[in-house]
């Protein structure tokens, strides 16, 4: 008798969950990251961005047997305010006094702990459980890596303006196909770098604050994925000296999406990719 044997290797989704911690060399969860419904003998999943009860209806349709969304749900969504203190360490690392950087994020944290009391932050982790749908989100792995590639990637190349910083990174390829455009958000293309930092992979962008607190202490160029309009204003009006580049959220999302999803691939995991920059 010949026993035909399972082409694709069967995962659990703690399993899945340790192929992100690995991939930046992490021993621990971070708050913002779970496992929501286990599940175990996964060989197919679909892999996005944001989840909504209609996605794991259609990765039930298409046959996964588990959904991996980035953005916090459920636990990590309530949870999400205690990252912000990566802001700290960023901070720290760079220089400034662990009093200014704790003030520059004060505001921010309780903003967003005090949000959780608006949110329904069950319903699609309730649809998973209806649907019998394995649910893992992951969020501060996949961007720390993407903080690690962009950084080196600038490290590399060595540039001495800010557009020289945008031109080496838009050879990223998911900033490459991305259909927003890195760009300076604050300063000039022509400025000089002088000393810079990747502000990634500390929950959010830090806003205002964060970026002032950085020129003030002589660090000349702060890369974030996005800023608030608003945030944007104030820098303008304050007239300090410095440049922000922003890079793109959808695009930077999808470097460590994309980067979880291949690694999934060479375990022998179909993977399906959902509102994600594929390259």
């Amino acid at each position: 008798m010949i026993v035909k044997r399972n082409k694709f290797k069967m995962l659990d989704t703690d399993e899945i969950l340790n192929i992100a911690l690995d991939m930046v060399d992490w021993n621990s969860i971070p708050a913002d990251t779970a496992v929501h419904v286990h599940g175990k003998n996964i060989k197919k999943v679909m892999l996005m961005i944001d989840v909504t009860t209609a996605d794991l209806m259609l990765a039930k349709n298409l046959g996964c047997d588990a959904v991996i969304t980035h953005h916090p749900i459920g636990i990590s969504a309530i949870n999400f305010y205690k990252v912000i203190d990566r802001h700290i360490d960023y901070m720290k690392e760079n220089g400034i006094s662990e009093k200014a950087a704790r003030s520059s994020v004060i505001d921010l944290k309780k903003r967003l702990e005090i949000r959780n009391h608006t949110q329904i932050y069950s319903s699609v982790i309730d649809s998973a459980k209806i649907l019998d749908m394995p649910l893992v989100n992951i969020h501060q792995p996949c961007d720390e890596y993407a903080r690690r590639l962009i950084s080196q990637t600038i490290l590399e190349s060595k540039p001495n303006l800010v557009s020289e910083i945008i031109t080496v990174l838009e050879e990223i390829p998911e900033f490459k196909k991305a259909e927003t455009r890195i760009q300076v958000a604050y300063g000039q293309p022509d400025s000089y770098i002088g000393k810079w930092v990747a502000v990634i992979a500390a929950g959010t962008n830090g806003g205002y604050l964060v970026a002032r607190n950085y020129f003030e202490n002589g660090i000349y160029t702060v890369l974030y994925f996005h800023i608030d309009y608003n945030d944007l204003v104030k820098l303008r009006e304050s007239n300090i000296e410095g440049n922000l580049v922003i890079l793109g959220h959808l695009a930077g999302d999808s470097i460590g999406m994309n980067a979880l999803g291949n690694r999934l691939e060479n375990k022998g995991i179909q993977v399906v990719r959902k509102d994600i920059i594929t390259v």
